[in-house]
């Protein structure tokens, strides 16, 4: 009969998922199974094959999503600890489960864990701050741990290399996959040395920009009243840089709303929606009648039909026409 307690981390791919993670690691070391994919791989729960006694650790995933799957794992006497800030629903009542869940769209769960433990781990959550495009949040989290504004500069930089990597339709997108990525960063205690040591930093730097210059060149674009819907061409690279480049638009214009679409592989769209970062809400609900997911300043549809695509236009102008 097996007597050892098994582990299982379960996060998203992103900054936010990897440097949550990470943070929770430095201060609890664990050896555990690690199961993870790109941004859009978010049904992960149903991959862990856990039983009773064994222990699940959940970052950045919806549990809405996830629901069937967690309550699988509860009913056999799993315990799970779950870590998030997308809309959960109503949450499960057994007793094993510890959820943190925080939906307000400031935050994101690099954040919710930088709280759990109390800010021991804060530069790790000033990454994954800064890769969801929280940058107003994650320097005021440098600063109550005296960063100067050099420092910030880099682990911005880094936080958005991270986000860049998760994006992509297939693995074959990807730069690297994020579970390689996060046993790389793992090795590292100080998010500055792992920038300026580990070489897939200076290629994730060096294509995502490249790729952001190509968004920026190669792109058709509509434009409503309420924002822009930016359709970008066929290419692996529009893939990567879809969620990059929207949280570009959102920050350089912060009072509308973005849109950025690429071709998945049945000639139909994927699509990462930004909120106005002026009036964080809107994106989940969006996505939301079209099948996709998120939170309310950003949210995303794995699959929008090509004959949809005025249907959508004209609930992205009705979503955030009255903000």
């Amino acid at each position: 009969m097996r007597s050892a307690t098994r582990q299982f981390d379960v996060f998203n791919g992103d900054a936010d998922g990897i440097c949550a993670l990470h943070q929770l690691r430095l201060e609890q070391p664990a050896q555990a199974t690690l199961i993870t994919g790109r941004k859009r791989e978010i049904a992960l729960l149903e991959r862990v094959q856990a039983e009773a006694g064994d222990r699940v650790t959940v970052l950045d995933i919806s549990l809405a999503r996830n629901r069937t799957a967690l309550d699988a794992l509860l009913q056999k006497g799993v315990r799970v600890d779950y870590f998030d800030h997308h809309q959960a629903g109503e949450l499960p009542s057994q007793p094993g489960l510890h959820a943190i869940i925080d939906t307000t769209p400031d935050v994101c769960t690099g954040m919710l864990v930088d709280r759990f433990l109390h800010g021991r781990q804060r530069p790790w959550a000033v990454v994954a701050a800064f890769g969801d495009n929280l940058a107003e949040q994650a320097r005021a989290l440098g600063a109550t741990a005296g960063m100067a504004a050099p420092q910030l500069a880099l682990l911005q930089e880094l936080g958005e290399c991270l986000n860049y990597n998760a994006y992509g339709d297939s693995d074959e997108d990807l730069i690297i996959h994020p579970r390689r990525l996060y046993e790389r960063l793992s090795r590292y205690r100080d998010p500055w040395k792992f920038f300026s040591s580990e070489p897939v930093c200076a290629r994730l730097r060096a294509t995502r920009t490249t790729d952001l210059t190509s968004a920026n060149l190669d792109q058709k674009r509509i434009e409503l009243a309420v924002g822009s819907l930016i359709l970008l061409p066929d290419t692996a690279a529009s893939r990567r840089v879809r969620g990059a480049f929207a949280n570009q638009l959102a920050t350089a214009f912060p009072e509308q709303a973005h849109a950025v679409l690429t071709p998945d592989r049945q000639q139909d769209y994927t699509i990462s929606v930004r909120a106005p970062k002026r009036r964080l809400r809107g994106a989940d609900t969006l996505c939301a009648l079209f099948g996709g997911s998120g939170r309310a300043a950003a949210a995303g549809i794995d699959h929008l039909p090509r004959t949809r695509l005025t249907e959508f236009t004209e609930a992205f102008a009705a979503s955030f026409r009255d903000q």
